[in-house]
């Protein structure tokens, strides 16, 4: 069975994207929306003390979602990552696109990155939610 690919677009009047896309144009399919994943471990609490370590699991937690519903990482289309520390995931971007390759490869659904002040568990640093669409 064929599996249809989102379209990913860019604007020409905007400056081009450099890990996430301006837009996507999703495939038909069932649209999937992910709750908020933290670095909440099988025991239900944060691990990791850096935001990258955070983003990973987070980042696995969210795959593991998706794919109980049926999806897989191609098919996100939209992705919000809120974060405590703005700066400091600004400052780890190297380390968070080697991760991001990890769970996604090189495939950017539109993305947004949102500094807040805190998350529900107050020791989170990261929490990723999704929107996927599974052709």
């Amino acid at each position: 069975m064929s599996h249809a690919e989102h379209e990913i677009v860019t604007a020409a009047d905007l400056p081009a994207p450099i890990g996430y896309a301006h837009a996507v144009i999703a495939a038909p399919g069932r649209t999937v929306y992910l709750g908020g994943q933290t670095a909440q471990a099988a025991d239900g609490a944060i691990f990791g003390t850096t935001i990258v370590e955070q983003f990973d699991l987070a980042a696995r937690n969210l795959v593991a979602a998706l794919q109980a519903a049926g999806g897989q990482p191609d098919d996100l289309v939209s992705l919000q990552i809120f974060v405590t520390d703005i700066a400091a995931y600004r400052a780890s971007m190297k380390e968070l696109g080697s991760v991001w390759r990890t769970h996604f490869r090189r495939r950017y659904p539109a993305m947004a990155a949102i500094g807040v002040a805190e998350l529900f568990d107050p020791t989170a640093m990261v929490e990723l939610v999704g929107v996927a669409v599974i052709p």
